[in-house]
């Protein structure tokens, strides 16, 4: 399997990664072996995972999730799917 996931860092901003065991990941980025940006900003805590069928899957939707405002990611983690549709609705 293979998993999208969000991490909160320590100053609230979100991380968008995607790997095959999130609980080790977040271990990782806690131990300042993850990503760049999250090392500067530990501790970090795991608050959404998307499990995807392939690695292909898992990395054209961590780009399309890189993509989306704090809003839209905000919205996806609380499981607001009628919010995700309003600020995914372009303005007339």
């Amino acid at each position: 399997m293979n998993f999208v996931y969000m991490i909160r860092c320590a100053d609230g901003t979100l991380y968008v990664g995607h790997t095959k065991n999130p609980q080790t990941r977040e271990k990782e980025h806690n131990a300042g072996r993850g990503a760049r940006y999250t090392a500067m900003r530990r501790p970090v805590r795991l608050v959404y995972t998307e499990v995807l069928q392939s690695v292909e899957t898992a990395v054209r939707r961590e780009h399309q999730l890189k993509r989306w405002s704090s809003a839209k990611k905000e919205a996806l983690i609380a499981g607001n799917l009628d919010h995700l549709k309003q600020l995914s609705r372009r303005p007339a």
